[in-house]
């Protein structure tokens, strides 16, 4: 039976220095309106896939909170049929949070950007004002220039003139692109956290070179009235010999040694995997198309930087152990440095493919349950038997795709939300996934609706097959859009305003912070910090 506890029992437990997940299984704009510090988004739509990869050990003890609507015991039920054994829930869920004054937080990702704060705070980071930059490369002042986010990011929007070299693959590939040791180096990211982390570790790599943070990334450059690109296509990563490969060992060696990093090897690792008082990760930080080309059994993939910038998105359970593998050490050091400040013990692995490691070394992992297929029904049949009134079309797509395109009178619904399908028709189920279409086909029996199946297909498939598709920009209404947040989610977009808030709210993270909030960080001496010389400051 699982167990009910208090938001302040939760809380409690949450910060002990003990294996504990409180996993929020509200859904993504849920979350980002307000959510505790520690917790991790596990949306009840995804829930069965998403639990099994935060959570991989069914032995931790788990915390589910929701929006006091009994969401949590239905995905507390799903964890026992998976197998885990220490599952409870928050009486009353986030209401009951907010009615004890308990500190709750928009956005995501908290403890990782608040990191970025702390880093800012604690150690000298040199930044640079876009005015400043903008005039550097007026005058054609030589810097270099890094956007430190993964490609697809730097797709979207970059600054003129940056090259996209993502977090940790700078450091590993810097002798390629970085020719001496005094022109100035300066990296962006789309705000604050990726390029005040960025610089730090740059800064510990130990360079001549003077590092500076763009101010407040690219949306500091719109805010200073200045245009970014769009849709640029970043250059391949650059290439690396035996000789930059062997510079980038040596410089992981001797960070290692300097912040007293640890490095495991595959008898170390079965080890760590098979106690049963450690819970591990196993990332791969190298590049995604290194990752591609062959990997170790069992790991999954993160850039070095989004392992930091992002860590609720992997790793779902406080004080695990997180074991960090690439080719030279280097990209995995940086990573470890982060992580360990964020209370996670961490080991290094190097030269990871020549390691024989077993596909099996995790013990007890969650299994997700697998749900009946269901029928699948051609769209135009689909479509005639909804016209006629014979069934109810239900869109279980994200409620902005809903919203851009979807089959006339069909209604959009969400796992979590199915209450309001009306009852007195079967249903035809459309979805992205089938998996989903198949778990809430089985959520929708259980209420006593009936399912005939799903929909094939998606909006191209119902366009080629002649279906006219509807548009209804506030259908689902913005309190009805559980799924999508809408917290400044347009700074990126030209909303100014959207990006003072965004910036605003980082920046003001560190001062929410309660005293067991704070205490989450660890945050290395200054003497790790190697010192600089700099020769030019703008």
């Amino acid at each position: 039976m699982t167990e009910l506890i208090s938001a302040r029992e939760a809380k409690a437990r949450i910060h002990q220095n003990q294996i504990c997940a409180l996993l929020d299984v509200r859904e993504e704009g849920q979350f980002g309106e307000g959510h505790p510090f520690l917790a991790v988004n596990c949306p009840y739509s995804h829930f069965e896939q998403w639990v099994s990869r935060l959570v991989p050990s069914t032995w931790v003890p788990t915390i589910l909170i929701d929006d006091g609507d009994g969401v949590a015991m239905r995905a507390a039920e799903l964890m026992a049929v998976m197998g885990y054994t220490h599952v409870s829930c928050v009486d009353g869920g986030i209401p009951a949070w907010r009615s004890q004054d308990l500190n709750v937080y928009k956005g995501v990702n908290l403890p990782s950007k608040t990191l970025g704060e702390w880093v800012e705070h604690q150690e000298s980071i040199h930044r640079i004002t876009p005015a400043q930059l903008a005039n550097w490369q007026s005058t054609q002042t030589h810097f270099y220039f890094f956007d430190c986010r993964p490609p697809n990011e730097y797709s979207k929007m970059c600054v003129p003139g940056v090259q996209c070299v993502p977090n940790g693959e700078l450091a590993h590939r810097l002798s390629t692109v970085v020719q001496d040791d005094s022109t100035p180096i300066v990296l962006t990211c789309a705000g604050r956290t990726r390029g005040l982390i960025g610089a730090a570790g740059l800064n510990r790599v130990g360079l001549g070179n003077p590092v500076y943070a763009l101010e407040n990334g690219t949306q500091g450059w719109t805010l200073a009235g200045l245009s970014l690109l769009r849709g640029q296509t970043p250059s391949e990563l650059p290439t690396m010999d035996e000789f930059h490969l062997s510079i980038s060992r040596t410089k992981a060696v001797d960070l290692i040694e300097r912040e007293e990093l640890n490095y495991i090897g595959i008898d170390g690792f079965t080890e760590l995997a098979h106690d049963r008082n450690r819970v591990v990760f196993l990332v791969d930080v190298r590049s995604a198309t290194e990752y591609a080309a062959g990997h170790l059994p069992g790991a999954i993939h993160a850039w070095g930087g989004q392992i930091v910038q992002a860590l609720d998105l992997f790793v779902g359970v406080r004080h695990a152990t997180v074991v960090l593998t690439d080719d030279t050490g280097l990209r995995a050091a940086l990573a470890a440095i982060w992580l360990r400040c964020l209370g996670y013990e961490t080991f290094i692995m190097r030269d990871t493919l020549a390691l024989d490691l077993s596909p099996h070394w995790r013990q007890m992992a969650p299994v997700p349950p697998i749900a009946p297929a269901l029928p699948l029904i051609e769209p135009m049949q689909a479509v005639g038997l909804c016209q006629s009134g014979q069934v109810q079309l239900v869109d279980l797509r994200h409620s902005q795709a809903f919203r851009q395109l979807h089959i006339p009178n069909s209604i959009w619904a969400n796992r979590a939300n199915l209450d309001r399908i009306p009852r007195g028709k079967p249903l035809i189920l459309c979805a992205d996934r089938p998996d989903l279409a198949q778990r809430v086909a089985q959520d929708l029996q259980a209420m006593g609706l009936s399912v005939q199946g799903q929909m094939s297909g998606g909006v191209d498939v119902w366009r080629e097959a002649g279906i006219s598709l509807a548009t209804s920009p506030m259908v689902p209404t913005d309190d009805q859009c559980i799924d999508f947040l809408f917290f400044v989610h347009d700074r990126h977009d030209g909303n100014l305003e959207s990006a003072k808030r965004y910036l605003e709210w980082e920046q003001g993270l560190m001062a929410q912070l309660d005293d067991d909030e704070r205490a989450v960080f660890r945050m290395p001496s200054e003497r790790s910090v190697a010192q600089q010389t700099f020769t030019q400051r703008p």
